[in-house]
């Protein structure tokens, strides 16, 4: 987990992880060097400012630099203003999954997949965090 911080204030946050949920990446999709989002959030006093989408540009850009291909990430299948958000940020559909169970037990609500190359970008921000380590797996 990473945290935009504003001075004092936590402005936002995100997950990256090379580790993907069971259930929802085929094999295939898992042997190509990836990166996935599992949670992006903003502090409600910074909406409208492009922080989210900035988020995902360094996800993108820290993912690149470890190696991945792809930066992906899972949506809920009922949640289509977040869907269309992220088809907005320049990720495709790959396809929704609808069967299985998350990762509390519960129904399977957070099926809805999609992928954008991991690339370099000018998010803007000041990243403090160490270097991401190569995947394991990237060239």
């Amino acid at each position: 987990m990473f945290m935009l911080r504003d001075g004092h204030t936590t402005a936002g946050t995100i997950t990256l992880t090379p580790d993907a949920e069971d259930g929802l990446w085929t094999a295939d999709e898992l042997a190509e060097p990836s990166m996935f989002v599992n949670k992006l959030t903003v502090a409600r006093e910074y909406a409208g400012q492009n922080l989210g989408g900035r988020l995902l540009e360094w996800a993108g850009d820290r993912a690149h630099r470890a190696g991945a291909r792809w930066l992906r990430l899972d949506a809920w299948t009922t949640n289509e203003g977040l869907q269309r958000y992220y088809l907005a940020q320049g990720f495709m559909h790959v396809r929704t999954v609808q069967e299985g169970t998350a990762v509390n037990g519960g129904p399977r609500v957070s099926g809805w997949l999609a992928q954008r190359a991991a690339r370099l970008a000018d998010h803007g921000f000041t990243d403090r965090t160490p270097t991401p380590k190569q995947l394991p797996f990237a060239a």
